[in-house]
């Protein structure tokens, strides 16, 4: 192969005489940015690996830990993120969830049919 060889091409040039110079500018924030960027603040426990101090820079308050996907939750961040343990845990909490989610749809119901079941039992004395 026969290659020529052209003096300062590419990363080599001056810098002045470089293609990418123009983009090559220190970063600036966007106008309207908000700065100094304020932490995001939570009323909600916020699980983090046992080591870590600093609290993530993002997480979530909709849905905060509750009954026993929340106990679930928070065990799991007392293993390492590259651990399997800790995301299998995750995942389970996730199903409790929507377990409980679907125990708490139907008591109210199911409170209903015992109620009337005990009713009736009364009534037929």
């Amino acid at each position: 192969m026969n290659e020529q060889l052209i003096e300062g091409r590419g990363a080599d040039l001056d810098p002045s005489q470089r293609p990418g110079i123009p983009m090559e500018l220190e970063p600036q924030p966007l106008a309207g940015a908000e700065l100094p960027i304020t932490p995001q603040q939570s009323d909600y426990p916020v699980f983090r690996h046992g080591g870590s101090q600093k609290m993530p820079p993002v997480f979530g308050t909709a849905a905060p830990p509750k009954g026993l996907s929340g106990v679930l939750r928070k065990a799991a961040y007392h293993y390492p993120d590259h651990w399997a343990r800790h995301w299998m845990m995750l995942l389970m909490a996730d199903r409790v969830d929507s377990w409980e989610h679907n125990l708490r749809r139907i008591l109210p119901l199911a409170a209903v049919v015992v109620a009337g079941g005990l009713a009736v039992k009364l009534l037929k004395r």
